[in-house]
């Protein structure tokens, strides 16, 4: 989903954290991670916090020494930074950046997301050489990200942004809308069974139904649903055939 859109790690200083970005990158259909000197860099305490699943993102590092030497083949480049005024001016948020990153990327360029260290950040003269810069807005006692929640949050928005449609969040099947016909079956099966458990008064049951026909008119009950009731309403009277002799 977002190739193209690579993340730029520069002086890392726990391996650990490059994994959970890994991790990361993955869930968000990024594909590039690139480290500027990394301090300590050790692929072997990395990779259990990738897990196996983006543990390929950890093996096709690339390594550079400097973020200029970094940030040579991007079109663009935008550097976060918890750190608002004086000459870090102009700054956006994710979610305002997200869509002039898809935007480029669709254009054929190049998108490089810059995080600093996770104790410093990013320094003047690096956040000098990006594009824009972002920031995360955070609660007023708390300043900073951990490293993998930050990359997490930027590249979320962006992967929104690449959406072509919407997304649907996958579930039980999508079964049609009951029809007029299966609805009065299921109105009928409610109405004989709450009789005979003594929920609905035997002399005007019809009347007493009305705030369920309401409810159930208002949920607009889907097949799967219609199954379920009417097999619950199956089973209460079996038992209620027992209880009063009828059979078991």
């Amino acid at each position: 989903m977002l190739e193209n859109i690579d993340v730029i790690l520069c002086r890392p200083k726990f391996p650990e954290n490059i994994g959970s970005v890994a991790r990361a990158c993955l869930n968000m259909g990024c594909g590039q991670i690139v480290l500027v000197n990394p301090l300590n860099w050790d692929l072997d305490k990395a990779l259990p916090l990738a897990t196996h699943h983006a543990g390929h993102l950890l093996k096709s590092v690339r390594i550079h020494q400097t973020l200029a030497e970094a940030l040579a083949p991007y079109s663009f480049s935008y550097g976060t930074t918890a750190r608002t005024g004086g000459w870090r001016q102009a700054i956006q948020t994710p979610e305002e950046a997200a869509p002039r990153i898809v935007e480029q990327r669709n254009a054929g360029g190049r998108v490089a997301i810059v995080f600093g260290p996770e104790d410093t950040g990013l320094t003047n003269e690096e956040t000098d050489l990006c594009n824009q810069l972002l920031t995360i807005p955070t609660t007023d006692n708390l300043t900073s990200l951990n490293l993998s929640q930050a990359v997490m949050v930027v590249l979320y928005e962006c992967f929104k942004k690449s959406l072509t449609k919407p997304f649907k969040v996958a579930g039980y099947p999508k079964d049609r809308y009951i029809n007029i016909e299966e609805r009065e079956v299921l109105f009928n099966q409610l109405r004989e069974t709450l009789i005979e458990i003594d929920f609905l008064n035997k002399d005007n049951p019809e009347y007493f139904m009305l705030p369920l026909k309401r409810f159930f008119n208002r949920i607009n009950p889907r097949l799967n649903e219609y199954n379920l009731l009417m097999g619950l309403c199956r089973q209460m009277r079996r038992i209620v055939d027992v209880a009063k002799g009828r059979g078991a």
